[in-house]
């Protein structure tokens, strides 16, 4: 498998990561199926681990260190807090206080003494970003943690933590982990430019943007129901006007796929894995299936004829389909966050907090 260095760190990692966020939760309850893809991965030639304390509550990572044990010296784990863990508004976000807590929880999980790459998972507006960036270096220097990241930041966000970090004399972010694809190419505006300007490794995940480029979705045919459909449903209605665009985006990928010589998948990967500021393209899935054709290890390569036929169907820095104008951005509201989960506009995260708790599953035992 091609590797690339991960940012400033000096670690080498393979190009396609392994995301264990259905582990225990939405879709994958079979520890012995998850750890034997772990293992099959490994093999593969992946090298670096994805989860977070808040995937099933806590029990994706309790499975990804028992998929771990006896290898974990050859694979960069990674790991993320942030997310809220429970209904309590001190049990998530990047106080020092919660970081502290979190980080002890999930070495426990894990079953390891060190995580190798520790990652914000959210940014938290009610925290100042220093004392996030003073909590992340306190654990580098316990040596509970080997690097630290942030996850879903804008560039601005991205910019303002390397900048307020050096000035404080830290150690500044190693990494960003956001959504890539060549439906959702926004990052490519400043998002991806931003990160190329600090040398911060970029982990993209959702490659096939939830499943669209995947070849299972396609014009005229049944969308297949999956929990990411119960999670987001207004991603997959096809009744909206604006889904059209996409569909028909599908069926013109699928034409410059079969002319390269690959699948559509394959296709979507090799896009992502094309921009020079990305490091790995991260994996994932509901079913064991779907990890399969991405951890054999062969190249993504893309030519570029290729990569301009993609071009003119999604123009660079478009994202597709245009937002929802029934789901209007409430982060740019005039209103703090307290004041709109108080009015009941939880943000996803919450959503899915509220679904893992109500989860009733006799094989369900978060955390």
């Amino acid at each position: 498998m091609d590797r690339r260095i991960l940012g400033r760190t000096g670690l080498s990692v393979g190009v396609i990561a392994f995301g264990a966020a259905t582990f225990g939760g939405f879709g994958l309850k079979d520890e012995a199926a998850c750890v034997r893809l772990v293992r099959e991965a490994i093999d593969a030639g992946v090298n670096l681990f994805d989860t977070a304390d808040f995937y099933g509550l806590g029990l994706s990572e309790t499975i990804v260190g028992k998929a771990l044990a006896g290898v974990r010296h050859k694979v960069v784990l990674a790991s993320k807090c942030g997310m809220p863990m429970s209904a309590d508004p001190n049990e998530r976000g990047g106080s020092r206080r919660w970081i502290n807590r979190a980080v002890e929880a999930s070495l426990k999980r894990l079953g390891t003494d060190h995580i190798d790459l520790y990652q914000l998972h959210q940014s938290d507006p009610l925290t100042d970003i220093e004392e996030t960036l003073e909590a992340m270096n306190g654990l580098i220097r316990a040596g509970k943690v080997g690097y630290f990241g942030a996850s879903n930041f804008t560039a601005a966000m991205v910019s303002e933590a390397q900048l307020r970090a050096r000035a404080a004399h830290l150690v500044p972010p190693h990494t960003e982990q956001s959504a890539y694809s060549i439906f959702r190419r926004h990052p490519e505006n400043e998002l991806l430019p931003s990160c190329q300007r600090y040398d911060v490794g970029f982990l993209a995940y959702s490659p096939l943007d939830a499943g669209w480029l995947s070849g299972r979705y396609r014009k005229d045919q049944a969308i297949e129901h999956s929990p990411r459909q119960r999670l987001q449903p207004v991603m997959f209605d096809t009744t909206r006007p604006e889904i059209a665009p996409k569909l028909d985006a599908v069926e013109a990928l699928v034409g410059v796929a079969d002319a390269a010589g690959v699948s559509l998948p394959d296709l979507a990967v090799g896009f992502v894995l094309a921009h020079p500021a990305v490091t790995c393209a991260l994996v994932g899935g509901s079913r064991p299936e779907h990890y399969a054709p991405y951890i054999d290890g062969r190249a993504f390569r893309l030519g570029d004829d290729v990569l301009d036929a993609i071009d003119a169907i999604v123009p660079p820095g478009a994202t597709l389909p245009p937002p929802d104008p029934r789901a209007p951005a409430r982060h740019l509201r005039r209103r703090s966050r307290l004041d709109l989960e108080a009015a009941g506009e939880a943000a996803p995260a919450n959503r899915m907090l509220d679904m893992q708790l109500k989860r009733t599953d006799k094989d369900w035992s978060p955390r």
